[in-house]
């Protein structure tokens, strides 16, 4: 196994100016009704030529590492190979994903903070040898098992949302990094930078500023052991948003101007990966089952806009255990649209969609305002471009859904403009004017 997916062959639609991605997501729904198939997504590449270019003006120059955990589909990643992101892995198949895109590994981080030491050995022999590390054991392992290993340390960060408490999930105190350091000098382990992560939920930019004094501290530190520390990683926790991007680097940038200047050699880096492909995918999915109830039984329905107490329960094709798998851990951020057009006066109902597991768990939307649906009808989901194209479920003959990559002429213009180019990329498109077919075989044909 080399990770999602083994075989690479896969097509971009470049889309003619009079196509847009509704006509595309309307064609696949027509033939998946036709033929009787599954859900599917629609990736639209150029917003992540438009998120790079958005980030090489708001963020230089600190250079992203994508998070490859977030999606790995092979569209993605050969894009942002091409577009020239390093890329941040927390696993063997991962790092063999970007490997096999010839990624030297000086360009890859080894960025999961509990490692098995067979992946360990892997990262050694393939040379990828920047990993993090936040506490003794982890150390050790690594000191056993890459001896080449470069750490970054990846310390804590104060969650502002949580009153001042420090996130201690992951990373380490700025007490104890004076410890690791001193573990590393008996083992021989290079330390060469810092990590820290502000999570997604964070909306509090200031929180930057601590961490980045923070980890001017244990730059100080490693001086005092003989480290020669020249990496600065600020993690992840960047949104699509523009607007998020642009006031992050506001607090940002003044601080890495006093704390890590130009003329210290730092190479900052960040983990992008949500930024990237969040809002570059759509979920298409299917009503498989209906059921109506009475808001007298237990669920939480109480908003509608009808006099009568009927609400509507929705089965869909997918699920917590497919693509919507981090409902599990967070709340599911995208409101469903529905397909089929309707009134604007028609009536609206409480409804709750759910997986097709029957399992309690397996509940997507706990209440929304939808139109009466039926059977067969189709509901999209935006912004579903990370944390659901990950590892396959187990849950009976559950299938990924197929991916259809799309990308307009403008944006590849754009992508070649700015200097961005990849052989290898040049093979897998073709043109889609704007009378367009979906192919079930590979993704999309010309139209007689």
């Amino acid at each position: 196994m080399k990770g999602f997916l083994e075989d690479a062959n896969y097509s971009i639609g470049l889309l003619d100016e009079g196509v847009n991605v509704a006509e595309v997501i309307d064609n696949c729904i027509y033939e998946h009704t036709i033929n009787g198939k599954n859900g599917f997504f629609v990736g639209d590449l150029g917003k992540l030529i438009k998120h790079h270019i958005h980030w090489q003006n708001v963020m230089a120059p600190i250079k992203p590492f994508y998070n490859v955990k977030c999606n790995s589909t092979p569209g993605v990643l050969e894009i942002l190979a091409a577009l020239g992101t390093g890329f941040a892995c927390s696993s063997k198949n991962e790092m063999a994903l970007v490997q096999d895109l010839g990624i030297s590994s000086e360009n890859i981080l080894f960025s999961n903070p509990c490692k098995q030491a067979s992946q360990i050995k892997y990262a050694a022999k393939t040379g990828v040898n920047v990993l993090t590390c936040d506490n003794e054991l982890e150390l050790k392992k690594i000191a056993r098992n890459h001896p080449n290993a470069k750490l970054l340390l990846h310390i804590a960060t104060e969650d502002i949302n949580g009153g001042e408490e420090m996130n201690m999930m992951f990373g380490t105190t700025l007490k104890n990094c004076r410890h690791l350091m001193e573990c590393a000098k008996e083992l021989n382990v290079q330390i060469i930078g810092v990590k820290f992560n502000v999570s997604n939920s964070c909306k509090e930019p200031q929180v930057y500023k601590h961490a980045i004094s923070d980890a001017r501290c244990v730059f100080d530190m490693a001086e005092e052991f003989g480290f020669t520390m020249n990496m600065l990683n600020i993690g992840s926790g960047f949104t699509d948003y523009e607007f998020d991007l642009e006031k992050i680097n506001h607090v940002v940038s003044p601080l890495l101007d006093i704390y890590f200047p130009e003329e210290s050699g730092v190479n900052v880096i960040a983990e992008a990966g949500c930024y990237y492909v969040s809002s570059a995918f759509t979920l298409a999915v299917n009503i498989i089952a209906k059921k109506a109830v009475q808001s007298t039984e237990p669920l939480l329905f109480k908003k509608q806009t009808q006099g009568d107490d009927q609400v509507f329960m929705y089965y869909i094709n997918d699920g917590v255990y497919g693509s919507f798998a981090s409902k599990l851990s967070d709340n599911l951020t995208t409101i469903p649209e529905v397909h089929k057009k309707y009134k604007e006066d028609e009536p609206l109902f409480a409804s709750s969609l759910w997986g097709p597991s029957c399992d309690e768990l397996d509940q997507i939307v706990e209440n929304c305002l939808l139109p009466e649906l039926n059977v067969g009808d189709w509901l999209l989901f935006d912004n579903m471009g990370s944390g659901t194209l990950g590892e396959q479920s187990a849950f009976n003959d559950f299938q990924r859904p197929p991916v259809y990559y799309i990308m307009s002429i403008s944006n590849w213009c754009e992508m070649q403009d700015a200097g961005f180019t990849c052989e290898t990329l040049m093979k897998n498109f073709f043109f889609v004017p704007s009378c367009i077919q979906l192919s079930p075989e590979d993704g999309f044909s010309l139209a007689a």
